[in-house]
């Protein structure tokens, strides 16, 4: 039993990771966030590439490294080294057993991460875009949407919390809803 607990103990800690960087600071791409805390999936949520009329849209899946999700859990806020990952996947309608607007998640379109390192970065939140194949990316330039979206929108610090149903109630019981979000969604608060 002692080793059993041992080996569960040891796979959940090998999950668990601060953000790698390489020598010259870039962001290494997490290769086991699929084994993370899948906080949510969402159909058109993102800015970066509009689908057009008739064609099928993406797909968001976003992940959470595990002890910080744990963190979360306990008071709401998110700690530093932080990370999530942003999995878009392409979509298709093909194939579909109901046809009245099914669509199902097929290959991987992208992948984004946000870190948060309040010694590494300005504002304390930077962002990281991987494409399909890139082993380690740069942080994105403070020009990037991502800079003005997050702080403007997120409901917990620079965070899309309200997208994440199951952490939305940790925030409003732990108090760490932000006022502007809830001055924009007075409904929020209970």
């Amino acid at each position: 039993m002692k080793l059993f607990a041992a080996m569960l103990l040891t796979g959940v800690a090998a999950l668990a990771a601060d953000p790698e960087f390489t020598s010259s600071g870039e962001l290494v791409r997490p290769q086991n966030y699929r084994e993370w805390i899948f906080l949510s999936s969402g159909v058109g949520m993102t800015y970066s590439r509009p689908v057009a009329p008739g064609s099928d849209p993406l797909f968001d899946n976003v992940f959470v490294e595990p002890s910080a999700y744990r963190k979360f859990l306990e008071t709401g806020a998110w700690p530093e080294k932080t990370i999530f990952v942003l999995e878009q996947r392409s979509s298709k309608s093909e194939g579909c057993l109901n046809n009245d607007g099914c669509h199902y998640q097929t290959g991987i379109a992208t992948l984004a991460a946000e870190v948060k390192d309040s010694t590494r970065f300005k504002g304390g939140w930077a962002f990281f875009g991987f494409g399909q194949n890139v082993k380690s990316a740069v942080a994105l330039g403070q020009s990037a949407n991502c800079y003005t979206c997050h702080p403007q929108n997120g409901a917990v610090e620079q965070t899309f919390v309200q997208f994440y149903p199951t952490l939305l109630e940790v925030a409003r019981a732990k108090g760490t809803l932000k006022a502007s979000y809830l001055n924009q969604h007075p409904a929020a608060a209970h």
